[in-house]
């Protein structure tokens, strides 16, 4: 793998090889080879999304880990066609959800205000604040990813009401994003798409 280190590298604090990891040469894996993905990775990955930042530490993120035949029997045909060969082939499928019920956690990862759960009685808000959050958590997870060295696939080409009718039926999580996890196949790489520079996206004011 060719580094693509640039002059910026010595303002940051992680050496260059850990940013070219999590960020410039990190890419979205279109094949997967057959190499498993163990449940200590899994494990591992969320020991590091688990401190991603929410508000009133709601920590509204769920996960479904599909693996087995059977689970991918039932996930296939809620993907997007175009989505679904690579989804079958991936040795690990993880749909990340947003849990609407999460207030019911917040004596426990809120204690020092015991009325906590009483701020989140209507439900729509407590849906919108479930999908923000859950959302920064997402982009954790995939960062958590690549820092095991594995390759994640993010998808939203699906049927999110198709997907909690078959799985989350039983519970109040909602789907938002689902990923292909493991080792980069043969030719996974589509070619690498233009990013915007700096002064296109950031203003001052």
């Amino acid at each position: 793998m060719t580094s693509t280190t640039t002059a910026a590298d010595a303002t940051l604090t992680i050496p260059a090889d850990v940013q070219d990891l999590l960020f410039r040469e990190a890419r979205t894996a279109n094949s997967f080879s057959d190499e498993p993905v163990t449940e200590q990775q899994v494990k591992a990955i969320y020991d590091l999304v688990k401190w991603a930042p929410t508000s009133m530490n709601i920590q509204p993120l769920r996960a479904l880990v599909v693996r087995s035949a059977e689970g991918k029997r039932r996930l296939l045909p809620h993907i997007a066609e175009g989505n679904r060969v690579k989804t079958e082939n991936a040795p690990l499928n993880v749909v990340l959800a947003a849990d609407t019920d999460f207030h019911e956690n917040l004596p426990k990862v809120f204690p020092h205000k015991p009325d906590a759960k009483n701020l989140f009685s209507d439900g729509e808000q407590r849906a919108r604040t479930a999908k923000l959050n859950a959302l920064l958590q997402v982009g954790y997870f995939i960062l958590g990813v690549r820092a095991a060295g594995l390759a994640a696939g993010p998808m939203t080409g699906f049927d999110a009401a198709g997907i909690d009718g078959e799985f989350f039926s039983g519970n109040a999580w909602q789907s938002l994003v689902v990923i292909n996890v493991g080792k980069p196949g043969d030719d996974p790489w589509f070619d690498r798409l233009p990013r915007l520079d700096y002064d296109e996206v950031v203003t001052a004011a």
